[in-house]
């Protein structure tokens, strides 16, 4: 059975290292045999948590809308700029709204909940953005999900890139395949288990 994958970069930024990063994820899923959809957050904008807005009106329906994609999904990769070495305030407003989702309709609804979750980071700096990663693995564990291992931080991301959007470093592209791979056997061993 062939797994589907979410590929999600948490930044709307023009020209973003972390776009850059799940258009290569997706390529290299999609070469390893995976069914890939690939969002940008810009096309479901979200308010600032806010549990009277919850009370009052529910969960947003653009949380509604990715909490449907993320649990239609076997598992998801997302790509994560890094804000003051921790996780960016657009991509923990979007976790935190659909942890908050409990049911659709009258069906009961977890999005989180089990799903299989593979981490990358592209930024500009000797660190690659990995000093975030560890937030949003600690944040995506709160939530239910299930991080893997392997991730892929990129370093110098503004030249890391060729023009096909393939990573340049053999090093950080190994990475990157690896990523995929573990997180395609980890959904494929989910849906035989």
């Amino acid at each position: 059975m062939t797994s589907r994958i979410l590929v999600l970069p948490g930044s709307n930024r023009s020209g973003s290292f972390n776009a850059a990063l799940a258009a290569a994820a997706s390529v290299e899923l999609a070469r390893q045999g995976a069914d890939v959809t690939r969002i940008s957050l810009i096309d479901y904008p979200l308010p600032l948590v806010d549990e009277d807005l919850k009370n009052e009106s529910g969960v947003p329906e653009n949380a509604m809308k990715l909490g449907r994609l993320i649990a239609a999904h076997d598992g998801v990769f997302l790509c994560c700029p890094e804000y003051n070495s921790s996780i960016p305030p657009l991509l923990k407003n979007m976790i935190d709204w659909v942890s908050m989702i409990s049911k659709d309709g009258d069906k009961p609804l977890k999005p989180w909940a089990g799903r299989y979750v593979a981490l990358g980071s592209a930024s500009n700096g000797k660190f690659a953005g990995i000093r975030g990663l560890y937030h949003v693995r600690s944040v995506m564990m709160n939530v239910g999900a299930q991080v893997i291992t392997q991730q892929c931080s990129v370093g110098g991301a503004a030249s890391a890139f060729d023009e096909s959007g393939s990573l340049i470093d053999e090093r950080t592209n190994t990475m990157l395949v690896g990523a995929c791979r573990s997180l395609i056997t980890h959904c494929a061993l989910a849906s035989t288990a």
